[in-house]
């Protein structure tokens, strides 16, 4: 079991339109809606990939409801818990006739201390039974910014892979933790480096100063660009294949499910990151993250 903890899911409505033009009236061709947020998308792939995912975090009111569903429904084993707060919305516009992808985002209410400690007691129980956990997105307003430092040095002494996908100051704190991994992108490594990359090599560097800050393992994603990975000695490079994107977003996400399945299966860094990569981007060929089919992950996992 793969243990996928976030404190910001969403319920997700993706609209598909023909053309879509400002100040008009615009008819969707297509409605999809489901579950969604970072570590929601990484339980989901999870899932499609064939392996056992537990998701954790909070849920609240009918949204809230309207997850739980969607998320039974994908076969995805549930501890959430229940806050006062509705859980967010957020909607995606495609543009079929630019291929545009348009984001509109609710931020997640603030959540009490309380609310943040009953979900600390759920990884502590949770964890001794996983072989690895993920820790995905922003952490809820109100929560304290080392949570997932906390979960980090949970799993350490449960002897469990942690995997974090973060930027800022919840990254800086989970360093100092000493997880296993690491994989910001590279507008979220260049946010947490507080400078501008311009170049390859200044990602390296990014990279290396989160390993001297205490990460075991690096990755750094960049869309249709290659896949950067660090485990302490080597470098990798791995060009995602080249796939017609339906909607891409979602598809780090699903990078990272794939990249922690293979990791959690004993493979090395660089085979980890050719499936991440390929899950990456069979996500893009689906309106809904997380929703891919498997068989596509292993087609395109040859074409990384």
């Amino acid at each position: 079991m793969i243990l996928c903890i976030g404190t910001t899911p969403a319920a997700q409505r993706v609209m598909v339109f023909r053309h879509l033009a400002a100040n008009a009236v615009n008819r969707a061709a297509a409605v999809y809606e489901g579950a969604a947020g970072k570590s929601v998308n990484v339980a989901k792939a999870l899932r499609a990939l064939g392996q056992p995912a537990v998701a954790a975090g909070f849920l609240g009111g009918a949204r809230g409801e309207f997850v739980r569903e969607a998320l039974r429904a994908r076969g995805v084993a549930l501890d959430f818990v229940e806050v006062r707060a509705t859980t967010r919305l957020c909607v995606t516009l495609l543009d079929e006739s630019s291929g545009a992808h348009t984001e509109l985002v609710e931020e997640s209410a603030p959540a009490d201390p309380a609310d943040f400690e009953r979900l600390t007691e759920i990884v502590r129980q949770r964890i001794r039974d996983c072989r690895a956990v993920v820790m995905s997105g922003t952490i809820a307003p109100g929560g304290p910014p080392d949570f997932y430092a906390q979960c980090v040095g949970l799993a350490r002494a449960a002897g469990v892979l942690s995997v974090v996908d973060a930027q800022g100051a919840a990254l800086l704190a989970a360093l100092q933790a000493g997880p296993g991994l690491v994989k910001p992108n590279r507008l979220e490594l260049a946010a947490t480096a507080g400078r501008e990359l311009r170049d390859e090599a200044a990602v390296c560097e990014a990279m290396r100063e989160l390993g001297r800050r205490g990460a075991s393992n690096v990755v750094v994603t960049a869309g249709r660009d290659p896949v950067l990975a660090w485990d302490g000695r080597h470098f990798w490079r791995a060009a995602p294949p080249a796939v017609l994107a339906v909607n891409p977003i979602g598809s780090g996400d699903c990078f990272t499910a794939g990249l922690v399945w293979r990791l959690a299966a004993g493979d090395t860094l660089g085979e980890a990151v050719r499936w991440g990569a390929a899950a990456g981007a069979a996500n893009a060929l689906t309106p809904m993250p997380g929703d891919f089919d498997r068989a596509d992950a292993v087609r395109l996992a040859n074409e990384v």
